[in-house]
């Protein structure tokens, strides 16, 4: 068809065969917030977001991660089970597995409390200790009763944060000595004779730092006694306790090394 043909097609123009009829409904507008259309000249799809955490590791890696979880959240329920057993009033499951429990929380998360039932201390009670002393001409002379609670007593006061050591330290192995021995001093089971060789330790390195030695003295024994005496009750209260001190004062014990000095001699 060329420039002089005639009808309403050749009227309008080139490019007008796009534009709607006269008379024709407009074309209809998207929805309100519908998506816009595509544009034919971006990318199909926008790259993915890179995996972080565990998403990221390969399903073998994820399987382990699940497995260890659950046996941490395992292991921690368990734990609080036990030491609740520990501190609860006695009950039948506590009497069926009462050493199992006692093998689960001792030593490393005894409770020095019971639960529903606080128990605080009402006595104080003092550790103290002399020693035979071998001086270095050889003779041997025994020291005064050193009053290791008071030591500590003093080192905590006015100290705002006093350490584990200080607060804890001999207190504990005092309760764990007397909690593994009978009233003849003697040990009950092995925890016994672990108690007595922790209390002993204790007292040596403390006599040492104390210089009790000397110059040149040698520890050839050592004897530890407890000083208790009960808590005075308020001046309110009619209640009447003994203040009269009680000792508990144990044998000698021979130090290891003097021991072997004597094994060697």
């Amino acid at each position: 068809m060329d420039a002089y043909d005639k009808g309403p097609d050749a009227a309008r123009g080139p490019g007008a065969a796009d534009e709607p009829e006269a008379g024709s409904p407009p074309a209809a507008a998207p929805p309100l917030g519908a998506p816009a259309p595509a544009d034919p000249l971006q990318d199909d799809a926008a790259p993915p977001e890179p995996r972080t955490g565990v998403a990221a590791l390969s399903p073998r890696y994820q399987i382990g991660a699940a497995v260890a979880l659950a046996v941490v959240a395992v292991a921690v329920c368990v734990h609080l089970g036990m030491v609740f057993l520990h501190v609860a009033p006695s009950n039948t499951v506590t009497k069926a597995h009462g050493e199992a429990i006692d093998n689960w929380v001792y030593p490393e998360f005894e409770q020095n409390w019971k639960l529903f039932a606080p128990n605080p201390l009402q006595q104080n009670i003092a550790v103290q200790v002399r020693a035979e002393i071998r001086t270095a001409e050889g003779r041997s002379r025994t020291t005064g009763w050193y009053d290791l609670s008071a030591q500590d007593g003093r080192d905590i006061d006015r100290n705002i944060v006093p350490s584990h050591t200080q607060q804890n330290e001999l207190r504990r192995a005092w309760d764990f000595f007397t909690a593994t021995h009978g009233s003849d001093d003697r040990p009950v089971g092995l925890r016994g004779d672990l108690s007595e060789t922790y209390l002993r330790r204790i007292v040596e390195l403390r006599l040492e730092r104390g210089g009790a030695l000397g110059a040149d003295g040698a520890l050839e024994r050592i004897q530890v006694r407890s000083r208790t005496v009960n808590v005075a009750p308020p001046k309110w209260s009619t209640e009447k306790v003994s203040t009269t001190p009680a000792y508990r004062v144990l044998p000698w014990w021979t130090v290891p090394a003097a021991e072997d000095r004597e094994g060697v001699s």
